[in-house]
């Protein structure tokens, strides 16, 4: 007796964990972590609805300028950020974009802020699964240069935002963060520090599907400007100005044809 192959039960067919099926997604699919930004990012969408919300994932669908897109909500953590993707893989999707919060380690970088990655560091468990250590975890180059072109567009336009493009760190575990591991993060000239782009980027990379992120500033754990308590209104607009990036993203992706250069 073999064992399960798990791709022969998921590949086209619907999905165990997100509830959705082939057709559900767009190829385009923003990826936040609380499902309550999900609704956030539906109100830049033509038409859309609700199709799942199971567990974490809330998934929403429709167009932007024509384009369909969908969002789904991937939870906290590189565990479920990687059924999410794998999971909309199996379906059709192709392109990803998270849109997350992020803790910035450079004290020039505020709350607000974005911050678009250009590589991760792997400081978690499961891309383990997938490749070996000296594996980098990368985004698509094409779909990160529409992501930093479009944010400075954004950020042109309005004073009030500014764009950050560089490395991150992607860590397991929120509160297993020292002040020791902090400064090591520091010192490695990292600037800022989530928990879900590394595994988005090495399934995208053996998949054959394209990645990239851009982040809202949630704290500074260099200088402590943190918000715990209360509404942390400089991350609500940081979150809708990476939302209003990755869509504007998408259409100049398409526009400049960069599919095809990849």
């Amino acid at each position: 007796m073999g064992t399960l192959d798990k791709a022969s039960y998921t590949i086209g067919k619907p999905q165990y964990h997100i509830r959705l099926g082939p057709g559900d997604v767009g190829k385009y699919v923003l990826l936040p972590g609380d499902p309550d930004r999900v609704l956030r990012i539906a109100k830049y969408l033509d038409d859309a609805r609700e199709m799942a919300f199971h567990r974490e994932h809330r998934t929403v669908t429709g167009t932007y300028k024509g384009i369909a897109v969908s969002a789904t909500s991937t939870g906290m953590g590189c565990p479920s950020a990687a059924i999410a993707v794998e999971e909309l893989a199996n379906i059709g999707a192709t392109h990803f974009i998270r849109v997350g919060s992020t803790g910035a380690l450079q004290p020039h970088i505020k709350l607000g802020d974005l911050v678009v990655s250009t590589g991760s560091m792997r400081n978690e468990g499961t891309t383990r699964f997938y490749v070996r250590e000296a594996y980098p975890a990368v985004p698509d180059h094409y779909l990160t240069h529409a992501l930093i072109e479009s944010s400075r567009e954004l950020a042109a336009g309005d004073p009030g935002v500014t764009v950050h493009v560089g490395i991150n760190a992607t860590d397991d575990a929120f509160y297993g963060e020292t002040p020791e591991h902090i400064e090591m993060l520091v010192a490695h000239k990292l600037l800022n520090v989530e928990m879900e782009s590394a595994a988005i980027y090495v399934i995208a990379a053996q998949r054959g599907l394209r990645a990239a992120m851009v982040s809202a500033v949630s704290g500074n754990l260099v200088t402590g400007e943190v918000v715990f308590e209360g509404v942390n209104e400089p991350l609500v607009q940081g979150w809708e100005n990476a939302i209003k990036a990755s869509l504007e993203a998408i259409v100049r992706y398409e526009e400049q044809g960069y599919e095809a250069l990849g």
